[in-house]
């Protein structure tokens, strides 16, 4: 078992200012991430995990290589299967993306609840650098970083408004933030539902190689 087979919690314990819990189980602020996760499926564990849901309490995002395990108090919402991908060889730099920051948020934030890239919330830019392309003022199209742990960081956020679909814009960004990562010594890595076969197509096409399939579970508390 590697931080890969659990990236989630990895990226949870390597930046724990970003979530909240304890040694058995953390989720990230509300206004930052969805995602929860536990070191293994023990019942201290589990129970740990539906402590953090509570009444009231957004549902979280499990996504994990190890089968999931539903704590009790807990129901499912969706489950699905994604892939886990790697990047295997050196992307070019490309130094005349925007980089955008906390002026953006409002923008990034409208962008992402449009195109629906995976869970974004109000600070989910904040995790990591992200870039976008402005056109004629608009936020055409976006790409970031999101979790990361030692020697790994997740490409997340690609997304492209509609009025500017086909243009490559969603591949550009997607190499450019692959590249920085690089560029650091540090591996990229990213995650698409399996069912999502445009995008995975994409990736490949930058090198990206799907190294295993990730279990993915939203997951709610159980009405009383």
């Amino acid at each position: 078992m590697t931080d890969l087979d659990r990236p989630v919690w990895a990226s949870l314990q390597h930046q724990p200012h970003w979530g909240f819990g304890d040694e058995r189980a953390r989720r990230f602020k509300a206004d930052i991430n969805r995602f929860a996760a536990t070191p293994d499926e023990s019942d201290a564990s589990l129970a740990a995990l539906a402590e953090l849901v509570q009444p009231g309490d957004d549902a979280v995002f499990l996504a994990q290589v190890p089968p999931i395990v539903v704590p009790s108090g807990l129901m499912v919402a969706k489950e699905a299967l994604g892939v886990q991908m790697v990047a295997t060889r050196p992307l070019m730099p490309d130094d005349e993306v925007l980089v955008l920051g906390d002026a953006d948020a409002a923008d990034m934030l409208a962008l992402a609840t449009l195109t629906e890239p995976g869970p974004f919330l109000p600070r989910t830019h904040t995790m990591g650098r992200f870039i976008g392309i402005r056109i004629a003022g608009r936020l055409a199209a976006m790409a970031g970083e999101r979790m990361r742990f030692p020697g790994h960081v997740e490409v997340s956020g690609v997304c492209t408004h509609p009025d500017f679909r086909g243009r490559g814009l969603a591949k550009r960004l997607s190499a450019a933030v692959t590249a920085d990562i690089q560029r650091r010594g540090e591996q990229p890595l990213l995650h698409a539902w399996a069912t999502n076969t445009a995008a995975i197509a994409l990736y490949e096409s930058l090198g990206f190689v799907t190294r295993t399939t990730v279990n993915i579970a939203v997951l709610k508390r159980q009405p009383p």
